[in-house]
């Protein structure tokens, strides 16, 4: 059996239709965060869809949608700390960004937009902390066992930025974040895939293989249910 993998989608649904509809005989696929348009918009996924959270989501619609097990039409939400099977396969998810002062917080008390911590001005705008995960959800992670494929929207350490890139930078600007490390070692996942960076990156993280999918606008992965194997399909070259 193989699955797809997308990441990044940021409402391009079209990128991400094409390549589900490229591949009808693929069951489901997975995505590593940021589905949502910038409008707060989700797709009708043609296939099925399991997916985590990133840093750009409606985050309201996402709490709602956990409430009632997750599901919506194709669309199945894998929430933080937790694992589901999928086929022949556990997969496990901690979406979201790191944040250093959110980091402590109870996932529950995480400020947003209409919470008492945005009513009294700790808030700036439209600032939703629930893009973040914190400590809690991470050593969930941990007490996980037998997991085929864990799915993280930030990058284990070192992911490191060539210069130039996403502004100004110095020469090693590492974004990996050592929370995701620590999952690793204690996890022992077949298979990492992670997001966020918007480029294609391997490596193998505390003896785990680790993939960074690039946006689904520019290639996707197919990957082996048995082995974990993959294949990088470049969407020009496809088309």
């Amino acid at each position: 059996m193989i699955f797809g993998v997308i990441a990044d989608v940021h409402g391009n649904f079209a990128s991400m239709r094409t390549a589900m509809e490229r591949h009808p005989d693929v069951p489901f696929w997975l995505c590593v965060g940021d589905l949502a348009s910038r409008a707060g918009e989700y797709p009708d996924s043609p296939a099925p869809l399991y997916w985590i959270k990133g840093n750009n989501e409606d985050f309201t619609r996402i709490a709602a949608l956990a409430s009632r097990a997750g599901i919506e039409g194709n669309l199945h939400y894998i929430a933080n700390g937790t694992a589901v099977s999928v086929g022949p396969l556990t997969v496990a998810g901690l979406g979201g960004t790191f944040a250093p002062t959110w980091y402590d917080t109870p996932a529950s008390a995480l400020p947003y937009p209409g919470s008492p911590a945005h009513a009294t001005g700790k808030l700036r705008g439209k600032d939703d902390k629930r893009r973040h995960f914190v400590r809690e959800e991470v050593e969930a992670c941990k007490r996980l066992k037998g997991i085929d494929v864990f799915l993280t929207h930030e990058a284990p350490r070192p992911f490191v930025l060539p210069v130039g890139e996403e502004g100004r930078r110095p020469a090693r600007y590492d974004v990996g974040k050592r929370p995701i490390n620590e999952i690793l070692t204690v996890m022992r996942p077949r298979l990492h895939l992670c997001g966020h960076h918007h480029r294609f990156a391997e490596s193998v993280r505390e003896g785990v293989p680790s993939v960074c999918v690039d946006r689904v606008s520019r290639s996707y992965l197919l990957v082996n249910a048995a082995t974990l194997t993959y294949e990088r399909i470049d969407q020009q070259q496809a088309a």
